[in-house]
């Protein structure tokens, strides 16, 4: 259902064509990024949490992670993911396919300045098979995010 949904939403974008669906599994940054033989930076992660306004999800590039600091400097609470059993109620997307698409009513969108670093990105598409490769501006336009924000950081290295 998450991926019609999608691909219906899509359509208003001249963009539902451009789904581009897997064999196997891409839920995960690292097995997208081998399924699109591109960087994990490449995929846009989108990660849902709930704050006390409602749930909110945050599309940041694939090799970043949250920065608590940064976040709650942003939202005035702390991180707090949605849990995996309330995702798809929550977002209307399922685990592994949760995408700035297609959300469910009062969700709010909001894009990480991670990803600017990119011309291009791959987010998903409402499933755990499926993704779709957009330009930066493209995804700003067709995902009606709520703002651009800064809350991630890259990992250190180990």
């Amino acid at each position: 259902m998450s991926l019609e949904n999608v691909r219906k939403y899509l359509m208003k974008y001249g963009k539902s064509e451009e789904i581009i669906l897997f064999d196997q599994s891409s839920a995960t940054v690292k097995e997208a990024a081998a399924d699109l033989n591109t960087e994990e930076g490449r995929i846009a992660k989108t990660m849902s949490f709930l704050l006390s306004s409602g749930p909110i999800v945050i599309v940041a590039a694939g090799d970043e992670k949250i920065d608590n600091r940064k976040f709650k400097d942003t939202f005035h609470e702390k991180a707090k993911m949605i849990g995996p059993d309330q995702v798809e109620e929550l977002t209307g997307h399922p685990v592994g396919g949760v995408c700035p698409f297609a959300v469910k009513e009062g969700v709010k969108v909001y894009l990480d300045e991670s990803l600017k670093r990119f011309d291009y990105v791959y987010p998903a598409a409402g499933t755990p098979r499926s993704a779709i490769k957009l330009t930066i501006s493209e995804l700003e336009r067709v995902s009606e995010c709520d703002g651009w924000i800064d809350v991630t950081k890259l990992p250190d290295p180990a």
